[in-house]
């Protein structure tokens, strides 16, 4: 089995940005969410590779515009402790809905899986991520 093979098992949802208006994937930017990352995957002639790992996750929110509402996307924010991507929008997906609930419960999963506690969350963001314990 390759190593695309392998990762692509643990894929729980991927979407891919989509252009505001009508919804249509005229982008090359796609988010892919496994049990331990998210991954922001971008370019055409020149592919980028981010990941943020799911366990620096501190808070995701939810909007959609009105026009975003009508061509069915939404846009995610995710908070995190990770250096590149501190505040990582993923603007206009489509089943966003699925994509957020999918996140949320991911990212608790690997926080439960690292033995990361909420309290400790919550002290870092006075510090760095070296404050963070991990059991």
């Amino acid at each position: 089995m390759s190593k695309d093979s392998a990762q692509n098992t643990d894929v729980i949802a991927e979407e891919r940005k989509r252009w505001g208006f009508f919804g249509i994937p005229w982008t090359f930017t796609k988010y892919r969410l496994t049990k331990k990352k998210l991954l922001i995957l971008k370019g055409f002639f020149k592919s980028t590779r981010n990941e943020i790992l799911l366990y620096r996750v501190v808070d995701i929110s939810y909007s959609r515009t009105l026009i975003q509402k009508m061509f069915g996307l939404g846009t995610i924010t995710v908070y995190s402790h990770d250096v590149t991507n501190p505040e990582l929008e993923i603007k206009n997906i489509k089943n966003s809905s699925f994509f957020l609930d999918s996140l949320s419960d991911a990212a608790e999963n690997d926080r439960i899986r690292m033995k990361i506690r909420q309290s400790e969350l919550i002290d870092s963001t006075m510090g760095h991520m070296s404050d963070l314990d991990i059991d």
